[in-house]
């Protein structure tokens, strides 16, 4: 295989969770440029449809399964229903995710376990079902944060607690699986990407943000992508355990 081959997602099937929008859909359109089939998973199934019909239009097969990863059953039945149409799993990205920013002596106790449901045990429940069925060769890919690793002058305890946690469960799995079942486990921390959560934060927060970037702007949804599609692929066939953060060098300050 030659080294740009490598990087091909041919006959591969990829479980996107959080498919619905922003970084989930890009990133499902992007496997499916790259040369994957695709079941997709989120909770709105009407957003969900339209990110299925454009990959579709790719030419890719795709299914699109109602899902809300903070149930286990849900988890499982995206794993079953992928299993039934294509017959085997290759790749999992699990984007699905939330954020609240709330000060921590007023974050309610259902809004701070609602985050952990989604981020940290959303992310465990599908990894579980899918490392079940997963053969030699495939690849967990966590969507976690960079603030997992700093903060950002937000008050936002849940969310960076969960992504930190992510780290930690990408380097367990990753120990557990990869010599055993031949399944690498990594993760992928975002910095500043342009998304329905970021439309949510406060007014000139954004751009307070831009000066703590080396390259001077946020991401490019493509950029996100090709990092993706690196630990999804053969290309990193000799990479496990990590975290890679792509931040246009947001955590250098």
């Amino acid at each position: 295989m030659g080294l740009m081959d490598r990087f091909l997602l041919d006959g591969r099937v990829a479980i996107v969770t959080g498919a619905s929008s922003g970084l989930g859909a890009a990133l499902a359109q992007y496997l499916a440029e790259a040369g994957a089939d695709l079941a997709l998973g989120a909770r709105r199934p009407d957003r969900l449809k339209k990110t299925a019909e454009f990959v579709r239009g790719m030419g890719r097969r795709c299914i699109s399964v109602t899902t809300d990863v903070s149930v286990p059953d849900d988890c499982q039945r995206l794993v079953d229903e992928t299993l039934g149409v294509f017959g085997h799993i290759d790749i999992l990205v699990n984007n699905a995710g939330l954020g609240t920013a709330y000060p921590a002596t007023r974050e309610d106790p259902a809004e701070f376990r609602k985050v952990i449901d989604v981020n940290l045990n959303g992310a465990y429940w599908m990894a579980q079902a899918c490392g079940r069925v997963m053969r030699p060769g495939s690849s967990i890919i966590n969507v976690g944060s960079v603030l997992g690793f700093t903060t950002a002058d937000l008050p936002q305890a849940a969310y960076s607690a969960s992504k930190a946690a992510l780290v930690g469960l990408t380097r367990d799995l990753a120990s557990q699986w990869t010599g055993r079942k031949g399944i690498r486990v990594n993760l992928v921390a975002p910095g500043l990407f342009l998304t329905e959560m970021t439309d949510q934060y406060p007014e000139g927060y954004l751009d307070s943000q831009i000066p703590r970037i080396l390259v001077g702007r946020p991401g490019d949804p493509i950029e996100m992508a090709a990092a993706v599609i690196f630990l999804a692929s053969s290309a990193a066939s000799y990479v496990t355990g990590i975290s890679l953060p792509v931040d246009g060098g947001f955590l250098t300050s």
